[in-house]
């Protein structure tokens, strides 16, 4: 499944010629949710061996337009792990103080330590996509973004952090579908914004800009996927296998025991044969 969603670095990106209802051969949601339980089972091993570890990390983006699922994804893909080596932010509207510094200052303070798993919901592109629309900066000022955040994002791979890219590619009819749904639930309904109408308003607009960060920012190191995300059951199984896979292909190790762990061990061990410590 992975490979049918990766963004070839260098390559033009066409979102029109990529379908949001595909399932990427998933027959159903019963297959998916094997698949699921199947790849977060992997994903959890793998990440016990980071946390262990302690020297890398993982950083996973999510981007998408209103009800492209974002926050579904985190509660059923990273969900699986231990939520004590998760770091979750989610990227607003910039503050005063963030923007008394470069674009990247405010994602820089929320990275990952060692050890963990960062999960961006928005993320530094927003200012090279809302800020872009929206016309919230000049051309001249958001488009050396994108090699600045080629830039960033390599040093963070030098220095151990695997980096996962995820756009989730909702289509125009579903997202409408999911907007009534929020609307004509008393429980969803505070997650709607007037806001959200406005930005349907220039979609084409959106997908002419996303297209350029996914090709002008999906690289070797840091390469973008496109997931369908028009069936949630799709999306989730594609999602957990991604990150399994990365996880699987940084190829953690749990760490020999120190000396005097192994000797802790051997005394444990020998009192337990001969009864010492028998209750």
């Amino acid at each position: 499944m992975r490979k049918g969603v990766r963004v070839t670095p260098g390559r033009p990106v066409d979102l029109g010629g990529r379908r949001p209802g595909a399932t990427h051969g998933l027959a159903d949601r019963d297959e998916a949710a094997a698949a699921v339980e199947a790849a977060a089972a992997r994903m959890a091993e793998h990440a016990t061996r980071l946390a262990a570890d302690a020297r890398r990390s993982l950083l996973v983006v999510l981007q998408g337009m209103d009800a492209s699922g974002k926050d579904g994804t985190v509660r059923r893909c990273i969900g699986a792990l231990n939520p004590m080596m998760v770091r979750i932010t989610s990227f607003k509207a910039p503050t005063t103080q963030e923007l008394a510094h470069d674009f990247l200052w405010r994602v820089t303070r929320e990275l990952p330590g060692r050890g963990q798993v960062g999960v961006f919901n928005r993320s530094h592109y927003e200012d090279v996509l809302v800020v872009r629309v929206e016309g919230l900066a000049p051309e001249e000022v958001w488009r050396p973004r994108y090699e600045a955040i080629n830039a960033w994002e390599r040093n963070l791979v030098s220095e151990g952090t695997a980096i996962v890219k995820i756009f989730l590619h909702i289509s125009r009819e579903e997202q409408a579908e999911r907007f009534l749904q929020r609307l004509r639930d008393p429980r969803k309904n505070w997650k709607f914004n007037v806001d959200d109408l406005a930005k349907r308003e220039r979609w084409d607009d959106y997908m002419e800009a996303y297209e350029d960060a996914l090709q002008r920012t999906s690289t070797s190191w840091a390469p973008w996927h496109v997931v369908p995300a028009d069936h949630k059951w799709a999306r989730d199984a594609i999602v957990t296998e991604i990150l399994a896979d990365t996880l699987e292909g940084m190829d953690l190790r749990y760490p020999p025991l120190a000396p005097e762990v192994r000797a802790a061990r051997a005394d444990l061990e020998a009192r337990l044969a001969a009864g010492a410590d028998a209750g």
